[in-house]
């Protein structure tokens, strides 16, 4: 159960008072339990760290796209309740194909810049988003170096991983192209983010919201082995993948969420770091 303190202010946001809480697995900002009450549906509440921005990216993502994400019942900057939303059954190919088709969709939601109208958070660390015209420049700027700063600041990644980061990203150019737009990417995209219900997607949880180029969206996916063979199939007919996805963009895109992990936590994040830097700057 929560507190009584947090139990008077679920009741003076909603009317209701919650009769038991269970703990939610998932996000590294706050305290994320399922309130059940004596009659009505359960919600889902987060208290603690920076709630305003989640609640943000999220009605973003609700005005801006047609992707499923809960509905907020209320928000202040360190408490959110949201709707709850019942899952069942795994990511199966169907649920991947489902995946595919409404995550084809929010990436052809498209401008001319990357980055956003203001930062965003990707779990509890900050994405500094500001508008710029080469993508390049901005995942070598605002994403590997940004992150991998914060990384080396944290002592979770050592000073010769940041120098082979600062030769990879001098050469970045030669596997990152340019892309045509820069499409609105959900930012988060692994297997505890996407949830399901009898064989489709019913929401997608916990965003980290920019423009990008899609493709780091598609890599991030397969870094925890979220999406497969199911999921690329189905992109492939809305949206076709360019040569060399596979063999290089991939790795380089997941040197980001990579960098993200090793801020967090450190250990084998940071090996998985060093490997991808040894395989293109030696």
């Amino acid at each position: 159960m929560i507190d009584d303190t947090k139990a008077d202010r679920v009741e003076a946001a909603l009317g209701r008072r919650p009769v038991s809480a269970h703990a939610l697995s998932g996000g590294c900002i706050a305290d994320i339990r399922r309130l059940d009450f004596a009659t009505g549906d359960p919600v889902v509440a987060k208290m603690g760290g920076d709630l305003e921005t989640e609640a943000y990216m999220l009605r973003y993502l609700a005005a801006h796209s047609a992707l499923p994400v809960p509905e907020i019942l209320y928000a202040e900057a360190d408490f959110l309740i949201l709707e709850y939303v019942a899952t069942n059954g795994p990511l199966d190919a169907a649920a991947e194909a489902h995946a595919a088709d409404l995550l084809a969709a929010l990436h052809d939601i498209t401008g001319d810049r990357f980055g956003h109208e203001r930062d965003t958070l990707i779990g509890s660390l900050a994405q500094p988003n500001p508008w710029t015209r080469n993508w390049v420049d901005f995942f070598r700027d605002h994403r590997l170096l940004s992150m991998g700063r914060l990384a080396l600041d944290s002592g979770r990644l050592s000073p010769a991983a940041f120098a082979r980061l600062e030769r990879l990203c001098a050469r970045l150019g030669e596997w990152i192209p340019q892309p045509g737009a820069a499409s609105l990417i959900h930012g988060d995209m692994w297997g505890g983010n996407v949830l399901v219900r009898d064989g489709r997607i019913a929401t997608f949880v916990d965003p980290a919201i920019y423009h990008a180029d899609p493709e780091i969206e598609l890599a991030f996916s397969t870094l925890f082995s979220t999406f497969g063979r199911a999921f690329f199939d189905r992109y492939g007919e809305h949206r076709p993948l360019a040569p060399g996805f596979f063999e290089e963009r991939r790795d380089i895109y997941n040197l980001y969420p990579l960098l993200v992990h090793t801020r967090l936590f450190g250990g084998g994040y940071a090996a998985a770091v060093e490997r991808i830097l040894a395989r293109f700057v030696g």
